[in-house]
């Protein structure tokens, strides 16, 4: 079986302007899938075969599976009699695609959610690559049209071109209300075995993390003792501290311990460190996209370390403004990004304030946890704003007149309001009433209750 490499950082795509339209493709022509092996994609091969498509299949590896796990979904391909099969290793693209933005903005999803399923435009982005290398202009998926992840499939292809987008699960929900039972039908009646394991749980798992739904989850329920991927139950976690120091160099992650690393492989090791002492893990309830509400379990414990190693060397290093304006800049590329708008140019120009506000953001941080969050308990960098003669609270190198007229300019409209229209008439026993309406008559004002 063939394999190839990641495309490019998404981002830094930009059509050609000689762009020039192929014949739509329809039966009898190739069509890429992007497949995982599981039921719906599996059920999608024979249903494009059937329909005439000679189906290529892309798996785009994002870090969630083993060598075993590998070997199995090159094997299912086969079974199902693809075209043919490529593998892509897709740790690079997600790390400089994602996670290096990802940090560098510092925000979450409605401030909790750090964007796990976001591999899924790094799986469009391989199987737009293998598309050309085919000259097929025809992309399958296998996502529902329940959730969010086809919208972020079709508007990622979209944005590239003009494709042929076909979703065979979403044709068959038109006729069959459960779908999944009609799949696995389906596949078995063409002798096709349907793997056997049964899942309480809706599970993704990529590079970036896990996320964990169905059963009690999405009934607002505590999650049961079977809803856990990566992350260590309190009683398993080790009696000693954990330590690691994640080097900087321009908002991205570069060393651990003082060992420079592929980025990719520095969130493995992230991964597997934290993990075991239960870090990175909550239950999240959002907005999703179509509208609904989603519950989910979440395990991250390398993209929550880093999130807070990035966030404390910031914190030091940018201004005051800075650390005041970028959330709302931050704010905005994480609902593009989780509502499918990857390819955006609003998103690339964000990025590109992102990475200015990034310039001095080079240094180490020692993070810590004794299980289930973590801090950054040190921050070295040659651009801490620190003040030659001042500490904060413990030491000053200005004078008391210099700090008491400080405050009076400071305060000047705030306290001018009040001498203007509340002199002698606020009652101090009474707080939050500094903004009384002042056209009120003084007979008016003493008899408020």
């Amino acid at each position: 079986m063939s394999s190839s490499s990641a495309s490019p950082s998404p981002e830094s795509r930009v059509p050609s302007p000689g762009f020039t339209q192929s014949p739509v493709p329809g039966p009898g022509s190739s069509v890429v899938l992007a497949f995982s092996g599981g039921l719906d994609t599996s059920f999608c091969v024979p249903y494009l075969k059937e329909q005439g498509w000679h189906v290529h299949t892309v798996f785009a590896d994002t870090g969630g599976v083993d060598a075993a796990e590998r070997a199995f979904i090159e094997q299912r391909a086969a079974e199902l009699g693809v075209a043919s099969h490529v593998t892509v290793d897709g740790g690079p693209a997600i790390w400089n695609g994602f996670v290096v933005p990802l940090v560098m903005a510092g925000e979450g999803y409605q401030g909790q959610y750090p964007l796990l399923v976001s591999d899924r435009y790094l799986i469009v982005d391989a199987a737009l690559k293998r598309a050309a290398e085919l000259g097929t202009r025809a992309i399958a998926h296998g996502c529902t049209g329940m959730g969010n992840d086809q919208v972020r499939f079709d508007l990622a292809v979209k944005a590239s071109g003009d494709y042929t987008i076909l979703a065979p699960i979403r044709e068959i929900q038109k006729e069959h209300s459960q779908v999944r039972a009609y799949e696995q039908r389906y596949l078995e009646q063409r002798g096709f075995a349907v793997r056997s394991k049964q899942q309480q749980y809706t599970i993704n798992e990529n590079l970036l993390g896990l996320t964990l739904s169905g059963g009690e989850i999405d009934h607002w329920q505590a999650p049961g003792e079977g809803a856990i991927g990566w992350c260590a139950a309190p009683a398993l976690w080790p009696n000693s501290a954990l330590q690691v120091r994640v080097g900087f160099e321009h908002g991205e992650a570069v060393s651990l311990d003082g060992e420079r690393l592929p980025g990719a492989q520095l969130l493995a090791r992230l991964n597997a460190e934290f993990a075991r002492y239960g870090v990175g893990r909550g239950v999240y309830t959002g907005d999703t996209t179509i509208g609904l509400k989603g519950r989910i379990v979440y395990e991250a414990p390398g993209l929550i370390a880093l999130l807070c190693a990035h966030r404390a060397l910031e914190e030091a290093v940018l201004s005051k403004q800075q650390n005041r304006f970028k959330p709302n800049v931050a704010r905005q590329w994480v609902e593009l990004v989780y509502e499918g708008f990857f390819h955006d140019p609003l998103k690339a120009d964000l990025e590109a304030f992102l990475r200015s506000s990034q310039r001095c953001v080079n240094g180490e941080v020692t993070l810590q946890t004794h299980g289930g969050r973590v801090d950054a308990v040190a921050v070295q960098s040659p651009h801490i704003l620190n003040a030659k003669g001042a500490t904060y609270a413990q030491s000053a190198d200005w004078g008391v007149a210099e700090a008491e007229g400080f405050i009076k300019l400071y305060g000047m409209s705030s306290t001018l309001w009040a001498q203007v229209n509340e002199a002698g008439t606020r009652d101090p026993t009474e707080p939050g009433l500094g903004t009384r309406d002042p056209g009120l008559g003084e007979s008016q004002k003493r008899s408020r209750p």
